[in-house]
């Protein structure tokens, strides 16, 4: 009894702060949707009544994620996006004079900047007829 109610506390700490977090994202730079998707889904783990948000915000991530490559300049103005990102990250990480500068905020910008190229080609791969 008290391993079940721990692990649903667990997953809802966890899910929840993802969740917050691909909410976040949606007007921060970063992969907004794919982070609520993986809320949720962590979320509907434990939590039924999840399930009935899970499918349409799929679909809603998976066609956001194959338009950033449709267009030539999609596709370059999200590396461009992703580029910005990793040298606003070593900027933030070395430049004290910038506001809230040190490698936390640097490591977030890189790691966003990594995470879109990432997207980037899991999207080249499932447009293009690769496996996905």
């Amino acid at each position: 009894m008290y391993r079940r109610s721990a692990k649903r506390a667990l997953v809802l700490v966890v899910g929840g702060m993802v969740l917050l977090g691909g909410i976040a994202l949606l007007v921060l730079p970063g992969p907004g949707l794919l982070l609520v998707l993986s809320g949720l889904l962590i979320l509907a783990s434990e939590f039924s009544a999840v399930h009935r948000f899970v499918e349409p915000v799929r679909v809603r991530a998976i066609k956001a994620a194959e338009e950033s490559i449709t267009s030539w300049w999609r596709l370059t103005g999200s590396i461009l996006t992703g580029l910005t990102l990793i040298g606003a990250g070593v900027a933030w990480a070395l430049v004290p004079e910038l506001p809230f500068s040190g490698w936390s905020t640097g490591s977030g910008l890189i790691l966003s900047g990594l995470i879109l190229f990432g997207l980037l080609y899991w999207s080249y791969r499932r447009v293009k007829g690769g496996s996905g």
